[in-house]
């Protein structure tokens, strides 16, 4: 069935089609509209789930933690500012390997108050130990979470995962959205598995009790082994759905005419879209442009990053986020992923849309004939793009 969905919308149905049994629900902007459908998904009979009205994002997610724990399918959905305050208890979700599946409307941090589109919120929660997925558009929401809680629930991974959608390019924009059928996605992911184990009245144990120097390090390592897991069980995953629905998101990385590119823009979330549009105009123009749209960001696919990467004269890095005194988080990862590379590509980072300031074709167009420039200048300082400097001048 195909149906005209916001983005919200489509996380909304994506849950529904999982046959999530739990939601916890508290209001943030720009990710209500999730948790207001699935309201109405339960108040018609159309979910069986317990809906719970929390009085806080902190308690949405401890709410979760004690649903998973008992074997619920659990979902919820946050942004900003109702993300960090959850922070303390995605930890405990990760560490406590519950299966848990969070969309996340991506939005400014404060001060001042913005609601605009920012990376900056999710990001700052990368080491919290979730599975990150960044979309690009409305139908790879959906794909998503039903996708999510795939690979939460495999057993080689059993942890949650986050679906990050951008603020209002496409929470609340709406697009053309294939919704599969029900039976479609009972046979893509089956009911959750009572394995390894779950709290019970009639086999009680304690989970999550004081930890001693002589097994934390090991309990960390096996998270982290848990999380580097997910990789394989990501790519399998998106080869079985394209099996069953025709439609392939690469797994962890989307690449965009990237084979024979000389430059090419790393980027995530909706703007790899612009990106791509600007490669196109520029190759008619006889400039190899590719754009490497990276899907996962936990777990971090460096090897193949450094893959497609390593055939690359000059590499644009965007970031729609900001770690002060720093600069990018996208652009960091990346050079990481490169260290040890004999022949390594030019990397040059910018910063950009903070705050919700658009990005356009023509930006993309620029960036990549920037970083053509500065490759033969030798160049590599990052860059803002369209910063006002009458308000710096203020």
């Amino acid at each position: 069935m195909l149906k005209v969905l916001s983005g919200n919308h489509s996380a909304a149905f994506g849950a529904l089609l999982s046959r999530v049994n739990f939601v916890a629900a508290y209001p943030i902007t720009p990710q209500t509209q999730i948790i207001e459908k699935l309201s109405e998904f339960v108040d018609t009979g159309l979910l069986d789930a317990k809906y719970i009205r929390v009085e806080s994002e902190h308690s949405a997610m401890a709410a979760c933690v004690g649903a998973s724990a008992t074997g619920a399918r659990a979902f919820t959905a946050s942004s900003s500012h109702g993300l960090i305050y959850m922070a303390e208890m995605t930890f405990w979700a990760s560490a406590s390997r519950l299966p848990i599946v969070m969309a996340i409307s991506c939005r400014a941090l404060g001060p001042p108050w913005n609601i605009g589109n920012e990376h900056t919120d999710i990001l700052a929660l990368r080491d919290a130990g979730w599975v990150q997925i960044f979309v690009e558009n409305n139908q790879e929401v959906l794909d998503s979470v039903i996708q999510a809680y795939r690979i939460a629930e495999d057993e080689r991974v059993l942890l949650p995962v986050m679906i990050g959608l951008d603020a209002f390019t496409l929470s609340h924009t709406s697009e053309p959205v294939e919704i599969p059928s029900q039976e479609m996605v009972d046979q893509f992911l089956p009911p959750r598995s009572d394995k390894p184990y779950l709290l019970s009245p009639e086999n009680p144990f304690t989970f999550g009790n004081m930890s001693n120097p002589t097994e934390h390090m090991e309990l960390r390592f096996m998270h982290h082994t848990a999380v580097r897991n997910a990789k394989n069980v990501i790519l399998e995953v998106d080869k079985k759905w394209e099996a069953l629905f025709g439609r392939s998101y690469g797994g962890l990385l989307d690449e965009f005419m990237c084979k024979d590119a000389e430059v090419v823009v790393v980027s995530i979330g909706a703007s790899s879209g612009d990106a791509k549009e600007a490669a196109n105009i520029l190759r008619n123009e006889g400039i190899k442009a590719g754009v490497l749209r990276v899907r996962v960001i936990r777990p971090f696919p460096s090897e193949e990053v450094r893959d497609v990467l390593s055939r690359v004269k000059a590499v644009a890095v965007v970031d729609r986020n900001l770690s002060p005194g720093s600069g990018g988080i996208l652009v960091s990862e990346v050079k990481n992923a490169l260290y040890g590379l004999r022949s390594k590509p030019f990397v040059k980072g910018y910063i950009l849309g903070l705050g919700g300031r658009d990005v356009t074709v023509e930006d993309y167009q620029a960036i990549f004939r920037k970083t053509l420039k500065s490759y033969e200048e030798g160049d590599d300082r990052a860059d803002w793009v369209n910063l006002n400097l009458e308000v710096l001048d203020r």
